[in-house]
């Protein structure tokens, strides 16, 4: 009696597990099917990139970028899933198809054009550079000797590598990379690096989040540039869909609601 009350519990044990797994294959397959039929879009971005992609005090994911691609892809009829990924190694998560699109302050670069299908520019901005309040620089030419520090892979880094008399100004005729510009900011604070080059809109929502008076920016800047939001080369018929939403969005005010929600 007990062998067999023992074997009619193995029995549904196994068939439990089975069922779980055919539960979760099922499950992972309609996730796959809802990506391929254009329901739902993974957006990758880097959750430390304020304001236009982070985590929040109560770990929400929040910004400029985030607003926009709630709105634009809910007009087209699809859900965005946003995947916090290595930032320095974006353009390879998109072209193994981890994720559909890269939409976080990505600055449109001849060289990124090689590898992305760019939509038209949609924001302006430029790299600056800041030091700590209490530092006697003015101006990038007084950086001479001076470590010097941007996060990887980012349009920071390519706008100091294109500048060659910066480059060769500064410690070491290299910038110091970080995986984020947090660590890199952290770093600027405690002193190991004397100033940072970014994107404008980061560190000046920084510098106001932080306190204005205990950063400056320094007078130069490494460039002017745009954000685009980047696709594969194949998908030009979605990356057009964009446009057009984006386009709408201006024309409507919904645009502009956004950018003076994060920019005011």
């Amino acid at each position: 009696m007990k062998k067999g009350i023992l074997k009619k519990l193995s029995f549904m044990i196994v068939a439990l597990i089975v069922a779980a797994g055919v539960s979760a294959c099922s499950e992972k397959n309609d996730n796959k099917s809802d990506s391929k039929n254009g329901k739902v879009i993974v957006v990758g971005f880097d959750n430390t990139f304020v304001p236009m992609g982070f985590l929040d005090d109560k770990n929400q994911i929040v910004g400029f970028d985030i607003d926009l691609a709630k709105e634009a892809f809910k007009r087209m009829g699809m859900t965005p899933k946003f995947e916090n990924i290595d930032w320095s190694m974006k353009e390879q998560s998109l072209k193994n198809k981890n994720v559909d699109v890269l939409w976080n302050g990505y600055s449109i670069t001849e060289e990124r054009k090689k590898q992305v299908n760019f939509t038209d520019p949609y924001l302006d901005n430029k790299q600056i550079i800041i030091t700590m309040s209490k530092e006697s620089f003015n101006k990038k030419d007084d950086l001479k000797g001076q470590i010097v520090g941007t996060q990887a892979a980012s349009s920071g880094l390519e706008a100091i590598e294109a500048d060659k008399a910066f480059t060769d100004m500064i410690k070491d005729k290299k910038a110091t990379t970080y995986d984020t510009y947090d660590k890199a900011l952290r770093d600027l604070e405690i002193g190991r690096v004397k100033a940072i080059v970014g994107d404008e809109v980061l560190l000046k929502y920084y510098i106001k989040q932080r306190g204005e008076d205990k950063y400056k920016i320094l007078e130069g800047d490494l460039g002017s540039e745009q954000y685009g939001v980047g696709f594969r080369k194949e998908d030009k018929e979605l990356r057009d869909k964009l446009n057009k939403t984006l386009k709408e969005m201006k024309d409507d005010g919904t645009f502009k609601k956004i950018e003076e929600k994060w920019f005011k």
